[in-house]
């Protein structure tokens, strides 16, 4: 089906609301949870900047040099648009304390938001321009995922937690630099060039290709296609059709129609979740079923004689005895019985990972992948079965992960997950006017982004 020459249809659909998006009202209850999701990511890019993903990042991009025209979070510095998204992206995901979206399979806030922000400011756009552009990224980027067709998570052959962002960066980038139709096609032609990804990341040991195949790659890549266009860069008119296309590349069991499917109806910033715990995603419910038995029945640590982990068996392997001690379900399970509790401090403490008291406590825990988990509704579920020292059987099954759109955080829970996350590195004043800035929705983007930046003569006021 075309709609003019060989444009189809669906790519003038989509390149139509692309360039309308900063034009168009975005309903309360959308800006209301982009607003949760863009502080969450802020904070992610904070935190982020001082762990090791971040720091090279922020190193690499300052012997760059270049155009002063964005932020880049955790330090005073400056940089190019594209730059400031690579780095700001990088720290987003520097750990397991970002976003993530289980429908299209990916982290969306690590690669959109930093785009976003560098675009809005390289634009010199409004707060709630910037809005606009998020939600619209979180739209685009699970669309595309989904219309490739995908099957289980452990048997696909490319990564949709690159596709998605970089195609959610590359339109957000676009709507904020005002692109017309033809000029969204041609940003969205260089989106398809650059995409890629393969899940070789879960080998990752040190979450620094992690952090690059997830946020730092998909917001530079996304800046530099729409950034491109504004220059002048002609391209491919329609990259989802015709002979050669993004469909037949990538696609397994593709549904192009998907790309377009309750666009400014459905907004996919509703089905993203916001992490509890800053930790690989695959293990939140098995630490909220953990928190549960620790409170309901006082379990300690001493009182532990086994405990069996019963997770879904298509995303077990992600979690499962893992290097890294924010993605390793075993070990923060025996850190969170261990001390009482989980922070993010000590769930990103590698040298925990060999202290005598979690390696014994981890050794008593057992992960058993289960089919029926990885069926049941909402998905992601997980069942914590405790057997104490004196024999008793204490059992919870966390349905519905909190922080998920079934069990949602309030905008205090995340206001006070991202002061937590920002105040050692902004200092508590600043950290609050940057959550109130967010929150309040108005201003301009470039006030925004100097937020993220800290006052070195204030530092802890």
């Amino acid at each position: 089906m075309t709609a003019r020459g060989d444009i189809s249809a669906l790519t003038m659909a989509l390149s139509r609301y692309i360039a309308g998006a900063l034009g168009r009202d975005l309903p309360e209850h959308a800006a209301d949870k982009t607003k949760l999701h863009l502080l969450d990511t802020l904070a992610a890019m904070v935190s982020g900047s001082r762990l090791k993903a971040g720091r090279l990042a922020v190193r690499y991009v300052e012997r760059l040099g270049g155009q002063a025209d964005a932020a880049i979070a955790g330090i005073r510095l400056r940089s190019s648009a594209i730059n400031a998204a690579f780095a700001n992206g990088m720290s987003a995901h520097a750990d397991e304390t970002d976003d993530s979206h289980l429908g299209g399979r990916f982290h969306p806030g690590c690669g959109i938001v930093p785009a976003a922000l560098a675009a809005a400011e390289l634009a010199d756009r409004s707060a709630l321009e910037l809005l606009k552009a998020v939600a619209l990224g979180y739209d685009i980027g699970a669309r595309t995922n989904l219309a490739l067709g995908f099957a289980r998570p452990d048997t696909a052959r490319h990564s949709t937690h690159s596709i998605g962002p970089a195609f959610g960066a590359a339109v957000a980038a676009a709507a904020l630099l005002r692109l017309d139709e033809r000029q969204v096609r041609h940003a969205l032609s260089y989106a398809v060039q650059q995409a890629a990804g393969v899940p070789s990341w879960s080998r990752d040991e040190e979450h620094v290709e992690k952090a690059f195949d997830f946020g730092g790659m998909p917001a530079r890549n996304g800046v530099a296609a729409a950034t491109m266009v504004a220059a002048g860069f002609s391209a491919v008119e329609d990259p989802f059709s015709g002979r050669h296309n993004f469909f037949t590349a990538f696609g397994e069991t593709p549904a192009p129609e998907r790309l377009v499917d309750g666009l400014g109806e459905r907004f996919e910033i509703l089905k993203a979740s916001i992490k509890k715990w800053s930790v690989g995603s695959p293990i939140q419910a098995a630490l909220d079923s953990l928190s549960f038995l620790m409170v309901e029945h006082g379990v300690r640590a001493e009182q532990v004689r086994a405990m069996t982990v019963q997770m879904p068996d298509d995303r077990l392997h992600i979690v499962d005895n893992r290097s890294m001690p924010d993605i390793c379900l075993q070990h923060l399970l025996a850190v969170m019985l261990v001390d009482g509790g989980l922070s993010f401090a000590s769930s990103h403490d590698y040298a925990r990972m060999s202290d005598p008291s979690v390696l014994a406590m981890r050794s008593r825990i057992q992960a058993v992948p289960s089919a029926e988990l990885t069926r049941a509704v909402p998905a992601r579920q997980a069942v914590v079965e405790i057997e104490t020292t004196t024999g008793e059987r204490l059992v919870h099954r966390t349905r519905a992960v909190r922080g998920t759109p079934d069990n949602p955080m309030t905008a205090e829970e995340v206001a006070a997950k991202a002061r937590d996350l920002m105040a050692p590195v902004l200092g508590s004043a600043q950290t609050d006017r940057l959550v109130e800035a967010v929150l309040g929705g108005g201003g301009s983007a470039r006030a925004l982004a100097m937020l993220l930046q800290p006052d070195e003569n204030a530092h802890g006021k």
